[in-house]
């Protein structure tokens, strides 16, 4: 009996033709990174929150008041307990009330907020069936600024075989939403110790809209994160956030790519 040493792609393929995974396995283990890409002194982000669905929970929509119809205050509309102080207090509980199958949870930054070039990465189990991924984080400092998708099925993570499609999300400073819930005012405004007291409000009355500018009412003021707020480093064409997506490969995968960078050992009579 004799063994043969191939390196060859097709031997590799019929390797893992056989023994890699399915694509249409229903849970993979996804590592999601959450990168803060401003510059040092401009803003900061809140724990980042976030759900895989089917694309249902409608969070908030451009042009129209944040307090949906229904919630008994505005301080339960969901996208007001991101915006307003970071928490998904009603956010995750209305993601997964509107979707009860969806995979939701919480990334935070090294020390809780992500502070200016900070990122953190971590796994989590996600249902392949639940393609469509949503998210929000507050802009602080602020009274009601955040990051997040207005069309719950704009970022498709899994194509319909449960595949990974998308890899990144990048947004910019021009994508920062205010809320329109809250007036800019940094007596009740968040991360900023010593001044703003975020369980105060007044409401703004006004709708979710783009809006980055009236961000330079905290300017030179400082911050939780030990920091002096300077609103001249946002520009429209800053980049601000990127979120990754890599699926964690299981042991078995991680020996097939072992072999498929090293050759495959058949047997040969």
């Amino acid at each position: 009996m004799k063994f043969l040493w191939i390196g060859s792609p097709l031997a590799v393929a019929l390797v893992w033709q056989g023994l890699a995974p399915s694509a249409q396995a229903a849970n993979v283990q996804l590592r999601i990174t959450v990168e803060n890409l401003s510059p040092a002194n401009s803003v900061s982000l809140a724990p980042f929150r976030f759900g895989f669905g089917d694309g249902t929970f409608d969070a908030f929509n451009a042009g129209s008041a944040a307090f949906l119809l229904g919630q008994p205050d505005i301080a339960s509309a969901p996208i007001v307990s991101i915006a307003e102080g970071g928490s998904g207090a009603t956010w995750l509980p209305g993601f997964q009330a509107a979707e009860p199958a969806a995979n939701v949870d919480s990334l935070t930054g090294p020390a809780g907020p992500f502070l200016p070039g900070q990122s953190n990465s971590a796994v989590f189990t996600v249902d392949t069936s639940n393609r469509f991924f949503t998210f929000g984080t507050m802009v602080v400092p602020s009274n009601d600024h955040f990051l997040g998708n207005d069309d719950p099925m704009e970022y498709e993570v899994f194509d319909a075989n449960g595949a990974l499609r998308l890899t990144t999300i990048e947004q910019g400073v021009d994508e920062i939403w205010d809320a329109g819930s809250e007036t800019e005012n940094p007596a009740n405004a968040a991360f900023l110790p010593g001044i703003g007291v975020n369980a105060q409000r007044e409401n703004e009355n006004s709708v979710v809209q783009f809006n980055f500018t009236d961000l330079s009412a905290f300017n030179g003021l400082a911050t939780a994160g030990g920091y002096n707020f300077d609103s001249s480093l946002l520009t429209a064409t800053s980049p601000l956030l990127r979120v990754s997506f890599e699926v964690v490969p299981e042991p078995a995968t991680a020996l097939l790519a072992a072999f498929a960078t090293v050759g495959v050992l058949v047997r040969r009579r």
